[in-house]
């Protein structure tokens, strides 16, 4: 019995250490961040937009996008989770931070703290990205107006509250690796590929979630519940039950949020239209291509579901 004993003890102690391990922040060190670099600040504020930053950050009861006081609710089964203030502001904001722990936030879902972050920040995508664009974007909101808005606390429950626990969720559904060109298609696709499943994070409203809150992989893009509220965002691969844009539609589409049966985009969509907009022809040219090119897969609406969140 004795033995019995120690070997569970010992089960435990090791179960212990591999739940400790697995659940660990993982973060970019400073080498990440290559040295005497000049960040582009026209670059960082395409991103910036293409991030739709300011949709979630932009400080709630006011109309200008580039105050970034934060405030805005998202109402989920897990929780309710208040977007935080990521502005300038010394105090309320991130203008103490260092770069690297805004890389981290972004690319890890670290916090200055060392903290796990919730995933209503998209870092799943935002992984994709390049450490060079993360610093550009870094860089111009830096240049934005700071804003005291004091930040809202989370509205969690237990087991969501122990953001330990995020690190094992973050084991399933992160594999910290950037987007990599595929050789097999041209530098439009590739372009258009970093923008959608990195700072575009289309992915996020477009596909279906596990029990846990994860992307399910095989209906990436197919469309699902939305997770913040009423609705079904739409299935947007060219399959007969999502859509079938040409390329030239879509680009269109994401400069004018005008689609070609003449409807237009409405709810959080219109918002992303506004942010589409202000990218290069050729970015917008480049996720269409992107976009138009995704595996058709099967998934459409329950015949009673709306999708005020999509059109």
């Amino acid at each position: 019995m004795k033995k019995f004993l120690i070997a569970i003890a010992v089960l435990a102690v090791i179960g212990l250490a591999v739940f400790w391990f697995v659940t660990a922040p993982k973060t970019l060190g400073a080498d990440a961040l290559a040295a005497n670099y000049t960040p582009n600040l026209k670059n960082g504020e395409e991103l910036y937009h293409a991030g739709g930053c300011a949709g979630c950050h932009m400080t709630t009861g006011q109309k200008d996008k580039n105050k970034l006081g934060g405030g805005l609710a998202f109402h989920t089964a897990f929780g309710t989770f208040h977007a935080p203030n990521i502005s300038a502001d010394k105090e309320h904001g991130i203008g103490n931070w260092t770069e690297l722990q805004f890389v981290n936030a972004v690319m890890r879902g670290v916090g200055a703290e060392g903290e796990h972050l919730y995933p209503a920040l998209p870092y799943t995508s935002y992984q994709k990205m390049k450490v060079s664009d993360v610093r550009d974007m870094h860089a111009f909101m830096q240049t934005l107006a700071a804003d005291a808005t004091p930040n809202k606390p989370h509205e969690v429950g237990f087991p969501f509250n122990v953001r330990r626990l995020l690190g094992g969720w973050k084991f399933l559904n992160m594999d910290n690796k950037p987007w990599t060109d595929d050789p097999a298609h041209d530098a439009k696709w590739n372009r258009g590929g970093y923008l959608v499943e990195g700072p575009g994070h289309c992915a996020e409203c477009h596909s279906p979630r596990d029990a846990m809150g994860g992307i399910i992989q095989a209906s990436r893009f197919a469309g699902g519940k939305n997770p913040d509220g009423p609705g079904y965002i739409p299935n947007i691969t060219p399959h007969a039950d999502g859509i079938k844009y040409t390329a030239e539609d879509m680009a269109s589409f994401l400069e004018t949020g005008q689609t070609p049966e003449f409807d237009s985009a409405g709810g959080s969509m219109a918002e992303v239209i506004e942010n589409m907009a202000q990218l290069s022809a050729e970015d917008r040219e480049a996720m269409a291509a992107y976009l138009v090119a995704l595996p058709p897969r099967p998934s459409k609406a329950p015949a009673e579901a709306a999708a005020p969140a999509a059109h």
